[in-house]
């Protein structure tokens, strides 16, 4: 309600002042839906740049973001406001901040609305009386769940082509079928990586990531992501894929995570493996003995996880751990089956390569991503965590008892040598030999400089 409040304390300031605010894009849409107002977005008509600017004072800290079109940041203890003039756009150079853009204080709603991506995104709002103003029919829209452009100006700006994947996985929406052929025209290959990366994460930690990856599929965006795209048509053994192909199943994957998403310790990264788990299927899957087969698809995942990772951002500390979960995706399940052959070393160099609990988050979801329901506590996770906590690795992989300090005070020289005795010691370690620090260092004083 603080927001609201803000708005039509700010549409009474401007009313006051001779010209009219109104709320517009988002707090609309999301008002109609009956949900929060995360953001508060107002168009001012009527006034001049400089008014708004010292009418926004009024109410708070103000930042000027656009100079010439008056886009004004306004911080106060209820919220944050965006105070603009309605203005036009015109496409003067690639990407999405290749525009001309004209504020017009007089721009009438319908042409102000114009420039607006979605019909569902082009109603405005007048705080002080509750008008609403829909000059494109996005309220019916709305009510369909159905994503449709405003205009052949929708196609200046290949981002939102991820927009409309964005609202699929935030609403589960459909997208129209002419807005989904404009958006098989655009190319994202203009856009910057971080602009693409941030669109992925909002895709990913919204409630249908699955929807969102099949309507980048519909809009023709997979193109620009090879490694997915080469998953449509993968077929799979209907006996334990009845869901359909590699990228149907990956839809339902992340779907099935979502349920779980509140104990992701870093969402971000597990969403990005549950993503890419069977990228491997797409080259190495064949029809053998009967059936479909993709063996040792796991391992071959990380070359095109890597590369699509690397479209994302392309940052260590997350392609690193993706890659691990998705390497060893297959583990828990595999391991529970052969639990009474599985020896501790086993699991302690699983601990190492990988975080378990993550490990099995994944996994669940991959088992998950059948279209049927596959109940909590899941048994192979429950056995696995048990054995990691039974052995001091389920909270954190093994730590080398031994330290490059330990073999230096007892005389070793730097170098090559060093190391060899550390990853001698440390695999004595995980097979159980070295209990403890004291028993690591009892063995080190047994080898020779």
């Amino acid at each position: 309600m603080s927001l609201l409040a803000l708005a039509v304390d700010i549409a009474a300031a401007a009313r006051q002042a001779g010209g009219r605010a109104l709320m517009v894009g988002g707090c609309v849409r999301d008002r109609q839906l009956g949900l929060p107002a995360k953001d508060l977005d107002m168009e001012v008509y009527g006034l001049s740049a400089e008014v708004v600017q010292n009418l926004g004072q009024k109410f708070g800290h103000t930042n000027l973001v656009g100079q010439q079109f008056a886009v004004l940041h306004v911080s106060t203890e209820r919220g944050v406001a965006e105070l603009s003039l309605p203005r036009s756009e015109s496409k003067t150079g690639p990407g999405h901040r290749g525009f001309e853009v004209t504020a017009d204080p007089c721009m009438e709603f319908k042409d102000a609305c114009r420039r607006r991506d979605f019909t569902v995104n082009a109603m405005l709002e007048d705080p002080l009386t509750g008008e609403l103003m829909d000059p494109f029919d996005g309220l019916a829209d709305l009510r369909r769940g159905l994503l449709r452009h405003v205009s052949s100006a929708f196609a200046e700006d290949p981002l939102r082509v991820l927009r409309a994947a964005r609202f699929a996985a935030r609403f589960d929406w459909r997208i129209h079928p002419q807005t989904s052929a404009l958006c098989r025209t655009l190319d994202l290959s203009e856009l910057p990586r971080e602009r693409v990366a941030g669109e992925w994460q909002y895709i990913l930690a919204a409630p249908y990531p699955g929807t969102g990856l099949l309507a980048l599929e519909l809009c023709g965006a997979l193109r620009f992501f090879p490694e997915l795209l080469a998953l449509r048509g993968v077929p799979q053994d209907p006996v334990w894929h009845p869901e359909g192909d590699v990228l149907q199943h990956t839809a339902y994957c992340l779907n099935a995570a979502v349920a779980r998403r509140t104990e992701m310790v870093h969402p971000w990264i597990e969403m990005l493996a549950v993503l890419c788990h069977d990228l491997g299927k797409a080259n190495h899957t064949n029809f053998e003995r009967g059936r479909w087969r993709c063996p040792n698809h796991d391992c071959e995942g990380e070359w095109p996880t890597r590369s699509l990772l690397e479209r994302l951002n392309g940052q260590k500390d997350v392609v690193a751990p993706v890659v691990a979960l998705v390497k060893e995706h297959l583990r828990p399940s595999q391991l529970f089956f052969a639990r009474d052959q599985v020896s501790d070393a086993a699991i302690r160099r699983l601990a190492q390569r990988v975080d378990l609990a993550a490990l099995c988050r994944v996994a669940w979801a991959d088992a998950a991503g059948r279209r049927e329901e596959i109940p909590l506590p899941w048994q192979p996770e429950v056995w696995l965590l048990d054995r990691a906590e039974n052995i001091g690795v389920r909270e954190q992989g093994p730590v080398n008892y031994l330290r490059g300090a330990d073999l230096l005070e007892r005389g070793w020289s730097r170098g090559r040598a060093v190391g060899e005795v550390l990853a001698r010691a440390f695999d004595l370690q995980l097979d159980g030999v070295l209990a403890d620090r004291e028993a690591a260092l009892q063995w080190l004083d047994q080898q020779h400089p």
